[in-house]
């Protein structure tokens, strides 16, 4: 990735009262985050981004996520966001990161304001292709920086995560540990030339593909799988019909399922074709599917490796 302009200042930054006052509307009560400073005082740096460069502060301490994968990258260098916007089908975070103090602040696609502003953030992540529409009012409650999109290369979106809250360094750390375990499980297992399927069931009447630019299907091909050519869009997955579960065939298929435990979660479609589907297991999705980043991608790793030391 192309390397950012970073500028050092010694100025805190503050949330702006003013803006938080029409954020809430002229007759509501002023919040808690006009009260005090929200940028850490040792200073700020300048990060470039979706929208434009923001000033934030170098080492955040009441961050806010609203993307999965910011949520990850920030835990997996020991910030605990104080707000985090969660994916619609669960509660808070998911398990695998092992917090609990991070308040849900609406699901991805639909944030909370008020609520990340009673949380009084000194730094909000975001993403250009979810959450453009609210980014003048986000920017009004601190200093806000935005991914441009989701799709984009997991690895790419997680350094600039990692220089906004000024860890840029650790996060290229991380991502490197996980290449070097890639690498070894190639060199251990040797899965060269075998293909490999992640698919998530949405409803009744539609399936989803994970391609090699998607979190997980990236993770498969990088410990050597291949991943059968699909018609993928932006390279992140396929959707198709029940009907067209042929079409999924793979040496070896992940289904991702709430618990990996209840084998009714795996489609008819596929148990009732046991011959084109004679190796299926079943995969969390709150990591697989949810859990992109560092902390994730390890996890998902472990997955790996478990099913195939069993399959030796």
């Amino acid at each position: 990735m192309p390397s950012r302009l970073r500028r050092r200042a010694v100025t805190a930054i503050a949330a702006s009262s003013c803006a938080l006052l029409l954020l809430a509307g002229c007759a509501a009560e002023p919040t808690a985050a006009t009260d005090e400073p929200t940028a850490a005082a040792s200073g700020a740096h300048e990060v470039e981004h979706a929208r434009g460069t923001t000033e934030v502060p170098d080492d955040p301490q009441r961050v806010v996520t609203l993307e999965p994968l910011e949520l990850d990258t920030a835990v997996a260098v020991g910030i605990e966001p104080v707000g985090a916007a969660v994916a619609s089908n669960v509660t808070g975070a998911p398990a695998y990161l092992e917090v609990d103090g991070v308040e849900p602040v609406g699901t991805v696609p639909e944030p909370d304001l008020e609520a990340i502003a009673a949380l009084k953030p000194d730094l909000i992540l975001g993403t250009e292709a979810r959450h453009s529409e609210l980014y003048e009012q986000l920017a009004a409650i601190a200093p806000t920086v935005f991914i441009e999109t989701q799709a984009d290369p997991w690895r790419d979106n997680a350094l600039l995560i990692g220089e906004a809250l000024g860890r840029e360094d650790e996060v290229a750390d991380l991502l490197s540990a996980v290449e070097d375990r890639c690498e070894a499980l190639a060199d251990e297992y040797d899965v060269d030339g075998q293909t490999a399927q992640l698919i998530r069931p949405r409803d009744e009447t539609t399936l989803s593909l994970y391609g090699p630019v998607s979190f997980s299907g990236s993770l498969l091909e990088c410990v050597g799988f291949t991943i059968p050519e699909q018609d993928w869009a932006d390279g992140l997955q396929a959707d198709l019909s029940p009907e067209n579960i042929l079409s999924a065939q793979a040496d070896h298929v992940f289904v991702t399922v709430t618990d990996v435990d209840d084998a009714s979660e795996i489609p008819a479609a596929i148990t009732q074709n046991p011959e084109a589907f004679p190796s299926v297991t079943p995969v969390d999705t709150s990591y697989w599917v949810s859990g992109v980043g560092p902390k994730g991608a390890q996890t998902v790793l472990d997955d790996i490796e478990t099913y195939l030391e069993e399959s030796r």
